[in-house]
């Protein structure tokens, strides 16, 4: 039976099986994935999601190494150097010829510019002379990755006869968007035979001898015929991307704790983002995950520059001048598109070109708005950079009229949805799946719908950009956000409240019913800080009662509700980014003790799962003894906001706040879980001053102590 996930409407169509086996290895360089076997292959036949990606299209579909015409033997497979790195060590099976184990066979794969980049080494450890053949099987089928995703298209471009010299083989093909995307392949040395599918290689090995061979695979698109480039050489490309690497880490502020298991945790956090950020013309943006969702989406990237902001304030600045370049000018219903209104998603593929999907632009997301909005006050704080701030702030002035406008078209205070394009998605929040929103009674909820937490990213975005409007002089403005701000929480609290379930309801209907549901959406009100205090302390605590906490983490919706699913996709699975907000939202209130066991539950299920890295999403069924967490089979891994909820999750049980603005650094009742004893921040940017800090965790406190200033900043500690 295919698995399916309902993301939206039918353009979020699922992948057509779980995987099967072992997870693939991963690799990321800008605009470029892959996904290989343990054996370091694309293979034919497998789950099917496995190539080489560029620019959601699939320029290799396939890349096999046989020994003597035989599949070699896997002995190990790692990603390394960052997560730049595939490495695979193999050896030949027993043959007419050669015995098993005589031969070690070692791959190394990576990306760079728009190529995938491998050396092979072969060594005999045998006593004998061998001769054997080593051939590499190759194909290009050019399928978009919403294809490899299950969809079906009436028609397709054309593949065009490949071109073959004596080491390059040229695999074209033209779209129906007349791109010409070509699949070129280079190999170095000469391969023996060389054919349109195919390279082989004899070699002969003396004992002890070895042989290298390179193969460089390169995608281009481009309008209209085009030659093929020259491609740089593997060790080229590995001194580059391992230059790129140390420049990275030369100025990055850097954490360690005490406990090794967290720093494993924490080295994977930092080598996934590293990896899920792609260098724009606008500056670096976390592109949301691998594989279905590798290219920029608003309001992952805006949840995860604001998990990063702490440390990282570089990765907002990116975001923010991304997503105000690519700002909806005018209404274009097919593309849910409003003057003023934040991206949801890009994709430069074939059918994003042809409109098969909308989703070369798409703007439908009520969300990513204030969130923008959101993200240009929290960053000024954080930065004090005022002249960046200015060159964006019409941006800002823009989504701030979307939101009173188009954003609230019936004009009774709160933000609503409602698709206008056919094809587009039919809710319109986080939680994008066709049946996530519901009453009490398990029935959908009609559009247009106002989500609880929208309402409080609104409230957040107004009075952040009341700071920022006061820091530009417009003191009316700001004081007019202020007000709407505190008129819209009052309006939020009596509409949303549910006494008789204990917590907001998770949105209004159409007919401004309540959707009296428990679900995590109510702890996103926490985060944002519209939550009513007396209403806070019960949302905390039933967050971690039974209904919610299954041991590793806050489900999206409590056991026991209508629609409740520990399978489902957005109604009773686990999302890491999700527990992050919810666990900011707790130590906002004062409830620290509770943001630490979301810290904990998270921590542990780390450890199960393959490299410490936290998925998208994992199920929601209750821990049970002596088992790790339950995988949902077709989580997106790594996934940029699951990777940054860690740090999150820190700033939030520390109480950290960078305010550069008044050159401070404050800890408000910092505590720590009792698995960690101690933190140290290294590289603390705090405007043009920056700090080392030392957090030791004692009996009923944590003790704070900064062990290097540069410039002037000062460190307080609010107990």
């Amino acid at each position: 039976m295919t698995e399916k996930i309902q993301i939206g409407d039918k353009w979020y169509v699922a992948a057509t099986a779980a995987r099967a086996g072992d997870s693939p290895q991963v690799l990321k360089q800008d605009e470029t994935f892959a996904l290989f076997d343990q054996f370091g292959d694309i293979p034919l036949l497998g789950s099917g999601e496995h190539g080489l990606y560029h620019e959601d299209t699939r320029y290799l579909s396939r890349f096999e190494l046989l020994i003597d015409g035989a599949h070699p033997l896997c002995l190990g497979t790692s990603v390394k150097e960052a997560n730049s790195l595939l490495t695979v060590d193999l050896m030949n099976p027993d043959s007419a010829t050669v015995a098993k184990g005589t031969l070690h066979i070692f791959r190394a794969k990576l990306l760079w510019r728009g190529a995938c980049y491998e050396h092979i080494r072969v060594v005999n450890h045998g006593e004998d002379d061998v001769a054997t053949t080593l051939k590499l099987h190759f194909e290009a089928d050019f399928v978009d990755l919403f294809e490899v995703r299950g969809m079906q298209r009436a028609r397709r471009g054309e593949r065009l006869p490949a071109s073959v010299s004596q080491a390059q083989v040229l695999l074209p093909y033209r779209g129906l968007d007349d791109q010409l995307r070509h699949t070129y392949l280079q190999f170095d040395p000469l391969p023996a035979r060389l054919g349109p599918q195919e390279a082989e290689f004899e070699l002969h090995l003396a004992p002890d001898d070895e042989r290298h061979l390179y193969c460089t695979v390169r995608c281009e698109a481009r309008p209209g015929e085009a030659a093929a480039p020259p491609v740089a050489h593997y060790d080229s490309a590995f001194v580059n991307t391992k230059a790129e690497r140390r420049a990275l880490r030369e100025h990055r502020c850097t954490i360690e704790t005490s406990n090794p298991l967290v720093n494993l945790w924490l080295e994977r956090s930092v080598a996934d983002l590293a990896m899920l950020t792609t260098q724009l013309p606008t500056g670096p943006y976390p592109y949301a995950g691998v594989p279905w969702y590798s290219t920029t989406f608003g309001r992952d990237g805006i949840l995860t520059a604001r998990e990063m902001l702490w440390l990282d304030p570089s990765l907002a600045r990116g975001v923010l001048s991304f997503l105000a370049d690519t700002q909806a000018q005018s209404q274009d219903a097919e593309r849910d598109a409003e003057p003023g209104k934040i991206l949801h998603e890009a994709r430069r593929s074939e059918m994003a070109a042809t409109r098969e999907i909308p989703f070369g632009r798409y703007y439908g997301t009520v969300d990513a708005t204030p969130l923008f909005v959101g993200l240009a006050g929290a960053y000024y704080r954080r930065t004090g950079d005022l002249e960046f701030v200015r060159s964006i702030w019409p941006n800002v002035l823009a989504a701030l009229q979307w939101i009173d406008q188009q954003g609230d078209a019936d004009g009774d205070g709160f933000v609503e949805y409602q698709r206008h394009s056919q094809e587009g998605l039919v809710q319109q929040g986080w939680k994008d799946s066709q049946d996530s929103i519901f009453h009490a009674d398990g029935r959908m909820a009609e559009a247009p719908i106002a989500l609880a937490e929208v309402q409080g990213y609104v409230f957040e975005a107004k009075l952040l950009a009341a700071e920022l409007a006061q820091a530009l002089g417009d003191t009316s403005l700001a004081q007019r956000l202020r007000d709407d701000a505190k008129q819209l929480q009052q309006r939020f609290v009596q509409a949303f409240w549910c006494e008789e379930i204990d917590t907001y309801a998770i949105a209004l209907d159409g007919d401004k019913r309540r959707c009296a549901v428990r679900s995590s959406n109510a702890g996103h009100a926490l985060w944002s800080g519209i939550a009513a205090p007396e209403h806070a302390a019960r949302i905390a605590e039933g967050m971690l009662s039974e209904r919610f906490f299954n041991g590793w983490g806050i489900r999206t919706v409590a056991r026991g509700e209508p629609r409740y699913n520990p399978m489902a996709y957005h109604n009773g699975s686990i999302w890491p980014h999700d527990n992050a907000l919810i666990a900011a939202g707790m130590a906002r209130y004062g409830h620290t003790t509770q943001a630490m066991q979301v810290l904990t539950g998270l921590f542990e299920a780390s450890m199960h799962f393959d490299q410490n890295r936290l998925p998208e999403l994992f199920c929601g069924f209750p821990r049970r003894e002596s088992e790790g967490p339950v995988l949902y089979p077709v989580a997106c891994s790594p996934q940029a906001w699951a990777a940054a909820a860690l740090f999150s999750l820190l700033q939030s049980c520390l109480g950290l706040d960078v305010d550069a603005v008044r050159g401070k650094v404050s800890l408000h009742a910092p505590r720590l879980p009792p698995f960690i004893d101690w933190v140290r921040v290294h590289r603390l940017q705090v405007g043009d001053s920056n700090v080392d800090l030392l957090m030791q965790r004692y009996a009923n406190n944590v003790g704070v102590e900064a062990t290097r200033k540069v410039g002037n900043v000062e460190v307080t500690v609010v107990i």
